[in-house]
């Protein structure tokens, strides 16, 4: 039989017991266009409140906020579906948090790019050279002038 954890009432002074998670999920999103170095991009719930947002950032991550700013993203209803009905996308929110004094965020590279260095004899370097063959066989003859490969002479 398992046992019942009774928690004394919270009051004023205590120390708070239980831990509390959160409702929402914040999503950290790469912005479309350029933006200032102390800006960062969320897309966040619709019922969350600026002021949350706030607290959520500074007391869960520790990130001095000096502002916020949000609108709401209205999904399309462009697409339709196989009865020519119209399908919308749901309405997000998302905020522009603006980084305390002397604070920058620099969004990370997930994927940067590799230098190809192929070594001789590997499978990446036979294919590479299969597939330079097959562009040089392919390509147009300049005897045919311009008639097409299917037309046989």
């Amino acid at each position: 039989m398992a046992k019942r954890i009774i928690y004394p009432l919270y009051q004023l002074g205590n120390p708070q017991i239980r831990v509390f998670r959160t409702n929402y999920f914040l999503t950290l999103v790469r912005p479309g266009v350029p933006q200032m170095e102390d800006t960062v991009q969320f897309r966040i719930p619709m019922e969350m409140t600026r002021l949350e947002l706030k607290d959520y950032l500074e007391n869960i991550y520790n990130v001095p906020v000096a502002t916020i700013r949000t609108r709401i993203q209205y999904g399309s209803n462009r697409q339709r579906d196989h009865k020519n009905r119209r399908i919308k996308k749901p309405d997000y929110k998302v905020a522009y948090v603006q980084l305390g004094a002397g604070q920058t965020f620099q969004f990370p590279d997930l994927y940067p790019e590799r230098p190809e260095t192929i070594e001789p004899g590997s499978l990446e370097d036979i294919q590479k050279k299969f597939m330079e063959d097959e562009m040089q066989r392919q390509k147009d003859d300049p005897k045919r002038s311009g008639v097409p490969s299917w037309f046989g002479l």
